[in-house]
């Protein structure tokens, strides 16, 4: 996605815009939805909250990922048996 980065010009910097390229890239690459486990790309409505955009659910993740690693952790299906 060159064009969220191509927006900010020469300003701010090559690390800040690598930094920015890397969130906004993680942030829209597909993800399964929780409810409905399909994978589709997930719109964020606001900071945190999130819409599936096939079973129309909204629920709560990090600020630029659905599913934060801490979140991950607490899920039941992902836990790893020793």
């Amino acid at each position: 996605m060159v064009r969220d980065v191509k927006s900010f010009g020469s300003r701010y910097g090559a690390g800040v815009r690598k930094k920015y390229k890397k969130i906004i890239d993680k942030m829209k690459e597909p993800t399964r939805c929780p409810y409905c486990d399909k994978i589709v790309i997930l719109k964020r409505i606001s900071i945190g909250i999130w819409q599936c955009k096939k079973c129309n659910t909204i629920f709560t993740g990090g600020a630029y990922v659905p599913r934060t690693t801490l979140g991950k952790s607490f899920t039941p299906e992902e836990k790893v048996r020793l």
